[in-house]
């Protein structure tokens, strides 16, 4: 009930996050309802329903990714002083997150449900009722415990997500704690290296898996042929590595602002990528990862073979979450940085001032990531190139 409380009485823009991860967690639900109506109408074809069913892991991560991003910017789940005395202590507030988090992804599969029960002719009265009988396999029974059971994944793995990554630790060696000096170095991130070795092999895998492109590959969605398995679990790799070092190109992007020397706004700049790598440079990486195999996937298929919707829904859930994810995660660093900017303005900063530090770190951040995207996107592209 408490969580019911603190989700009904968010504010507006908090609303607007809850019901992203709502929109996902339907878009996710529909793509599953509809490879369980794939399987009814082909019962002989079990290899390709399972198949189906593999695809949707994609924009089920992608869900899980946003509904974690909303669920740690949540205000009504932040730990305040007082909160402890009345019973609100940090596992608590973790617990009323998770829940939070399953109820905004319960409100969207029973819509997607209702929608696939729509579009199968099982509910009538309203507009475009029946419309994909054929496709949804209206002609025979829904098994009401699959459709069920398949409707709880996205419940539950967003919220045991949300509960694994906001439960209460103790600080790590390099983060900055509260109150901790402003003029002390802010540590760099240590995964650079790895998300540079894993990006190296996984091109590396790509590449060697390629020679065997004539072999019988794992069909892509939309019936956009086959690619060997060792080139999508090549890509996979690169797509982690392109994660991991998010934050260490961030920071690096803060540091080389501030060097040669720096005027005020090329200061403020740099420390501020510096403090917000960890936060925003993840999502960032991730960004990158989709937008270089959609980059990959636009110049290889372009022209040659026309999406199916479910395909394309999938297509625009994994970009849609991603994005969502790393605007949130700016928003968040914003947040975080109120009192550090009011703090300025007090002493007489101009707001000009603060304006280009904020276009200098824009520009650092494109000049850096989409040079990096479009080298990515090539080289995954260039080993299944005909």
């Amino acid at each position: 009930m408490l969580a019911l409380r603190l989700a009904r009485r968010g504010q507006p823009v908090v609303q607007l996050r809850r019901l992203l991860v709502a929109a996902a967690s339907a878009g996710t639900g529909f793509l599953l309802l509809c490879t369980l109506g794939y399987a009814l109408g082909h019962p002989d074809a079990s290899a390709a329903s399972l198949l189906r069913l593999a695809w949707c892991v994609v924009p089920l991560a992608a869900t899980v990714y946003l509904a974690v991003a909303v669920a740690r910017t949540d205000p009504g789940t932040r730990p305040r002083p007082g909160l402890s005395a009345v019973g609100l202590g940090p596992a608590r507030l973790t617990l009323l997150a998770a829940v939070s988090t399953a109820v905004a992804c319960t409100l969207g599969s029973m819509l997607a449900l209702l929608f696939f029960l729509h579009l199968r002719g099982d509910l009538s009265g309203l507009p475009f009722d029946g419309a994909a009988r054929g496709l949804l396999a209206a002609d025979r029974p829904l098994p009401l415990a699959a459709a069920l059971t398949l409707l709880t994944l996205v419940p539950l793995a967003a919220s045991a997500a949300s509960a694994v990554v906001l439960r209460p630790r103790a600080a790590k060696p390099g983060e900055r704690q509260d109150p901790a000096d402003p003029a002390a170095p802010v540590p760099a991130p240590n995964g650079l290296p790895w998300g540079v070795a894993l990006l190296a092999v996984g091109l590396s895998v790509e590449t060697y898996a390629s020679r065997a492109h004539a072999a019988a590959g794992v069909p892509m969605p939309g019936g956009l042929g086959g690619s060997p398995s060792g080139v999508l679990a090549g890509w996979t790799v690169t797509a982690v590595g392109l994660a991991l070092a998010g934050p260490g190109l961030t920071y690096l992007c803060g540091k080389a602002l501030q060097s040669v020397r720096p005027g005020a706004a090329r200061l403020l700049a740099g420390r501020v990528l510096q403090e917000e790598a960890r936060r925003i440079g993840r999502p960032l990486g991730v960004v990158c990862a989709v937008a270089a195999g959609a980059y990959a996937g636009i110049t290889l298929y372009s022209g040659r073979h026309p999406l199916g919707p479910l395909s394309t829904l999938g297509g625009i859930l994994v970009v849609a979450c991603t994005v969502a994810t790393l605007v949130t995660a700016a928003i968040e660093a914003k947040h975080a940085r109120s009192d550090t900017k009011a703090a300025l303005l007090r002493l007489g900063a101009p707001a000009g001032l603060l304006r280009g530090a904020a276009a200098l770190r824009a520009l650092a951040l494109l000049a850096v990531f989409g040079p990096l995207t479009w080298a990515v996107a090539e080289l995954a592209a260039l080993p299944l190139a005909p």
